[in-house]
């Protein structure tokens, strides 16, 4: 399944990636302490928990280190269970007899073909190396992004393994398009929502990076500038030295890092104006701010009461947060004062998603489970913070529940949702009265995330839970081009029909 997409803006990805250093010994080591063998650990019983107490690493042999490494770096087999692949590794190990490796038998060349020293005079004449230069120009080319290449990151999931795909959408001079994965990023955890950002992390005027948040508490900055990456640029939050199992009753003690959720991460949002904050929303019915340069968490806000679904920055007002939870509240606050109970408004459902109107200051929407959508203007809300004001209109939008919404980046009153009754719609909300401009069924199954894109706001790219990333040029659709077609002219390039 596709659980979240987000657009990388054109021009600001390298034309061609660096490649990550391969991992020391200490950092495998690290990477084995803080979650590889740990989850290994988890599938076994509570007795065999109880009796796990300390420096697992220097208890288990060569196998047990050779599939952690292995697992931890995203090589592991899929679709086999674990006893399948610890005798896989175990039997690999027996036959290199590593003991014995310096006994080579007398007489043998092991860089040689059997036949001595033969050569070629040159690699013109090596068969072998022959198309070789064409293989690198064309590898190259492959991996170099170009400055109008669009780029897409989704966060999947598949038989239980987690990563980040980085999709290159390119179009050429003669209306066509490419779509392929450029590279991915393992995760060691089930992601859930992803937020791009270009906080200078790096003594750089600007960055390139992608916030995950997972069913883990902790949340992941990935640099999408560097390919075969094996641990995140930042971790905010998570838990210390990953779990400690005590006996203590059948109670599980854990150590979470200063400031950290406690829950699974729900939404997170980067704020554009102050490019080193991002807000995240979580299971544990937080709200948090954080500073990625120092990796601290500023505020925590408690004003829900259940899990907090959704937080988004106001376009205008950088400062006001919007956040949405089970508890059927949104609530707004202004982050300058923290101490403020902020303004409720109170929704029939639990809220899916929300998003504020990049046209306007004052109006946001709302999905919900129960399939509506809901928007309000917050000139109305009253000045008693308790009191809850009604929505400037109410859409029954899908069959099922609205797991997400996008505001057209460049065209006023186009909103897209998506649900899961696999249809993703277009609406036009002027004057507050919603009206149906099309629908599509993509094909991406239970649909979890739309995002339309700031280059190009006629695409909108969507996943779900079929794994696979669609991109719908809304254009295309006879109503849209009706309604907004008047608005193509002064956008970018979109996709040919």
């Amino acid at each position: 399944m596709i659980a979240a997409v987000s657009w990388v803006p054109k021009g600001v990805s390298k034309s061609v990636p660096a490649v990550a250093d391969p991992p020391s010994k200490e950092e495998i080591e690290q990477i084995i302490k803080a979650g590889a063998l740990e989850r290994r650990e988890d599938s076994g019983s509570e007795a065999d928990d109880e009796d796990m107490d300390v420096d697992t690493a220097k208890q288990t042999d060569e196998a047990t280190h050779a599939l952690a490494v292995a697992e931890a770096l995203g090589r592991t087999p899929k679709n086999n269970n674990s006893a399948t692949k610890f005798d896989d590794i175990a039997d690999g190990l027996k036959e290199l007899d590593m003991e014995r490796y310096d006994d080579e038998d007398e007489g043998i060349e092991l860089f040689s073909t059997g036949l001595g020293d033969l050569y070629y005079p040159s690699n013109d004449m090596d068969p072998y190396l022959k198309d070789k230069d064409d293989d690198d120009s064309e590898e190259l080319e492959d991996m170099t992004i170009k400055p109008k290449d669009a780029v897409i990151v989704c966060a999947r999931n598949e038989d239980e393994f987690s990563h980040l795909e980085v999709w290159i959408l390119e179009e050429s001079d003669d209306g066509d398009s490419n779509m392929y994965v450029h590279h991915d990023i393992v995760l060691s955890a089930f992601p859930l929502c992803t937020a791009w950002l270009d906080c200078p992390l790096k003594e750089e005027e600007k960055g390139n990076f992608i916030a995950v948040g997972s069913m883990d508490p902790s949340i992941e900055i990935w640099d999408l500038n560097i390919i075969d990456e094996v641990q995140p640029s930042v971790v905010l939050g998570g838990i210390v030295e990953k779990k400690k199992k005590k006996k203590k009753g059948n109670k599980t003690l854990t150590n979470y890092k200063e400031g950290s959720h406690t829950d699974s991460v729900l939404g997170l949002a980067w704020n554009k104006q102050f490019r080193n904050i991002i807000a995240s929303a979580s299971a544990d019915r937080q709200v948090k701010i954080w500073d990625v340069a120092t990796g601290k968490c500023d505020i925590t806000l408690e004003h829900h009461t259940d899990k907090v679904q959704a937080v988004a920055w106001n376009h205008h007002e950088p400062q006001v947060l919007l956040s949405g939870s089970f508890d059927h509240s949104v609530v707004m606050k202004d982050g300058r004062i923290p101490t403020h109970p902020g303004f409720k408004w109170s929704v029939t459902a639990d809220v899916e998603s929300l998003a504020w109107d990049p046209h306007s200051n004052h109006s946001f929407v709302v999905s919900l489970e129960d399939g509506t959508v809901q928007g309000f203007d917050i000139r109305a809300v009253k000045s008693d913070s308790s009191s809850d004001s009604k929505p400037s209109f109410t859409l029954h939008a899908h069959d099922s529940a609205v797991c997400t919404v996008s505001y057209n980046p460049f065209v006023p009153n186009l909103l897209a949702t998506g649900s899961t009754d696999k249809m993703v719609k277009l609406w036009d909300l002027s004057n507050n009265q919603p009206s149906c401009v099309a629908s599509k069924n993509p094909k991406a199954g239970a649909v979890f995330s739309i995002s339309f894109s700031e280059d190009s706001p006629f695409l909108l790219a969507v996943g779900g839970s079929k794994g696979k990333l669609e991109v719908w040029d809304t254009l295309s659709d006879a109503g849209v081009s009706k309604r907004f077609g008047n608005y193509s002219n002064q956008n970018g390039p979109h996709l040919g029909t």
